[in-house]
């Protein structure tokens, strides 16, 4: 769903870019609460996880296909704040270096694919998990619920984006039809992945699922023949076998192969956007993306031959890029929590 330039008029980029800036300013400062020393290391980890995921784009309709967005998946691991931060290093990275969605779409894409998503998705995912029965299983199912909603509702944004400054004329009520019915198929698939890799790292370390926290049941004793509530004091043995250190390899791993191999078979048919802009015309005045000579533009390195080479190279400089600069972001985020710690005392 990454807007290119062109598709809004420049006033409301304009005002889309200050929304995503306070939304950066905001969840900069709600980092600082979300990250300490277990989950820190990760964020940058999930970026680069999210990078490599939404290069996947696998089909839903004839001639349509759909990719992570990923703003669920991230909030429900590292925190909702934590989570527009890590959609939004993912954008720049894709933006900056590879040409996918407009530079002065910027503020529009943040403000769609990592604010709307990871906004819709927490809140409905902490709705779901009160009602729930507690544990994972819940935390897994409200996972799968609050990936799939979130990405019509980054569809109804982007309508309601185009209605307000939308550069050609088209109907918006089949605009509205049109991007949430095809996005609604993509959400099961965004969905499906959402919940298969928080079931994944809560079944290893449920202790670093920002959203499971509070979720685990109390130890339990026997005493005299009955099971009774261990103090609150006692330790509570994390079910995990992995380390931290063995996790984030593992998903540095995976990240590079799906990057660097998988990629390579995705499918090649547009996205949701894509294809709805085509059908109804709303790219009429798409302009070529200012990074267009990147020599990673369009996923692939220049002047390498082999399509599979040259994607699988890409994707995996990708996860590098971004596995790097998010780590340095959220490097900086927790050392900030750490120094304001330290002047309070």
């Amino acid at each position: 769903m990454h807007v290119p330039d062109g598709f809004i008029d420049a006033p409301t980029s304009a005002v889309t870019g200050l929304v995503a800036a306070g939304a950066l300013a905001v969840s900069l400062r709600g980092a600082r609460r979300e990250l300490d020393e277990r989950t820190a290391p990760l964020a940058g980890l999930v970026a680069a996880f999210i990078f490599a995921v939404q290069m996947l784009n696998f089909p839903v309709a004839a001639g349509t296909s759909g990719h992570l967005l990923g703003g669920a998946l991230a909030a429900i691991l590292v925190g909702p704040c934590t989570g527009v931060l890590c959609v939004s290093v993912v954008l720049l990275m894709q933006g900056v270096l590879f040409a996918d969605g407009g530079l002065t779409a910027l503020g529009v894409n943040i403000t769609d694919m990592a604010l709307v998503t990871t906004v819709v998705a927490y809140a409905v995912f902490r709705g779901l998990v009160k009602v729930l029965p507690r544990g994972r299983r819940s935390v897994t199912a409200a996972a799968f619920v609050a990936a799939l909603l979130s990405v019509p509702a980054a569809a109804a944004a982007f309508t309601l984006l185009y209605a307000v400054g939308g550069t050609t004329d088209v109907a918006i009520g089949k605009v509205a039809t049109a991007m949430i019915g095809v996005h609604v198929l993509i959400g099961l698939g965004e969905a499906a992945i959402t919940a298969l890799t928080v079931g994944a790292v809560i079944a290893v370390r449920p202790d670093l699922v920002y959203g499971a926290r509070g979720l685990r049941q109390r130890l339990k004793l026997r005493v005299n023949g009955e099971l009774v509530d261990a103090p609150a004091s006692a330790p509570v043995p994390v079910a995990a076998r992995t380390s931290r250190r063995a996790l984030w390899i593992t998903g540095l791993a995976a990240s590079v192969v799906l990057a660097g191999f998988v990629s390579f078979y995705a499918s090649a048919d547009p996205d949701g956007l894509e294809k709805v802009a085509h059908d109804h015309g709303i790219d009429a005045k798409a302009e070529e993306h200012a990074a267009a000579g990147s020599p990673l533009a369009d996923y692939g390195v220049r002047d390498v031959s082999d399509a599979r080479l040259s994607g699988g190279l890409a994707g995996v400089i990708g996860v590098g890029a971004t596995v790097a600069a998010g780590s340095g972001v959220f490097w900086a985020v927790r050392r900030r929590r750490t120094s304001a710690a330290a002047e309070a005392r």
